[in-house]
């Protein structure tokens, strides 16, 4: 804990200051819905989200969310450069979890005094290669196996799939970036990138990935904790993942899928995970991923920034 406490401060200030500057766009691109950003932290100061454990205060978040218009390709905001951004007016089902996190995590560092800088930084910890965006669209992780991976290699979130019984998926691939390429603003006007991707895609799809099969997550279920961010696994062969959400405990006791739902075309609770899982037959399973606040990351993460990045 002392390690945590005498660096705090060095972490604060090296995300959440100046010396960032990986805004790489204009302000009106990268940062959408400036007064809902407002609303969410007086809420926040007036209920105290500050005193929660990371994930009840991410879950915090997730509720006050609720409602939340669905929208695709938030992200392709431009044709040549990629930046760290935020959209507060339109969700899909990964920035959802991600604005949740990063917003809770941005309480972590300060008392009051929030800018949408300050949730950009935390954003860009989370959804960057290393923790780093360079301009490229291939420093985004663009798969949640890939985004798994390198948040747990810096310690900012644990893997717990495989401890709670998850098995290896076995005869799966991944090209889906690399071969429907036009689909994307930034690879249609930087084809170049395509066979990086490909790299990327490769890389990945070499690794042993985990799941838990949907039959045995009832289970386990009771060892799943508020905030805890649930993937959900294909039947393949192509990719490993389908959709991505947080896990909500109601008043009951009862957990639940809290997401952004293309079929509700917004933010919902949704039904208790084990009967979600069984809505849909292309549903396999779960990976269970539970964020760490980003000061107990801090040696493993400004090692990797310091080294230029985790590959």
């Amino acid at each position: 804990m002392r390690t945590v406490a005498l660096f705090a401060p060095l972490l604060m200030a090296f995300f959440l200051g100046e010396s960032r500057g990986t805004i790489l766009l204009p302000y009106a691109k990268v940062f959408n819905g400036e007064s809902r950003f407002v609303e969410l932290v007086q809420k926040a100061q007036r209920e105290n989200w500050r005193a929660l454990p990371l994930g009840d205060r991410t879950v915090a978040v997730g509720l006050a969310l609720l409602g939340t218009p669905y929208e695709n390709y938030t992200l392709e905001i431009d044709a040549h450069t990629e930046s760290p951004s935020v959209n507060l007016r339109g969700v899909d089902c990964w920035t959802y979890f991600e604005i949740a996190l990063g917003f809770a995590r941005m309480l972590e560092f300060k008392t009051s005094s929030y800018s949408p800088s300050d949730l950009i930084a935390m954003i860009e910890l989370d959804r960057y290669r290393g923790g780093q965006c360079n301009g490229s669209y291939t420093s985004r992780l663009h798969y949640l196996e890939d985004w798994i991976y390198d948040n747990e290699r810096r310690g900012l979130v644990r893997n717990l799939t495989r401890s709670l019984g998850g098995v290896p998926m076995r005869g799966r691939y991944l090209n889906e970036m690399s071969k429907y390429w036009r689909e994307s603003r930034y690879l249609r006007n930087n084809p170049g990138l395509v066979p990086e991707m490909r790299e990327i895609e490769n890389r990945i799809s070499s690794r042993t990935i985990y799941h838990i099969p949907k039959g045995e997550v009832p289970k386990i279920e009771s060892k799943i904790q508020n905030g805890d961010v649930i993937c959900i696994s294909g039947r393949g062969p192509e990719g490993f993942t389908e959709h991505v959400g947080l896990a909500y405990r109601d008043v009951r006791g009862v957990l639940h899928f809290m997401h952004a739902s293309k079929d509700a075309r917004k933010v919902i609770v949704d039904v208790p995970l084990h009967s979600y899982l069984y809505r849909y037959r292309k549903f396999a399973g779960i990976m269970v991923v539970r964020p760490r606040e980003a000061a107990q990351a801090l040696p493993s993460a400004i090692a990797s920034v310091s080294a230029g990045g985790l590959k």
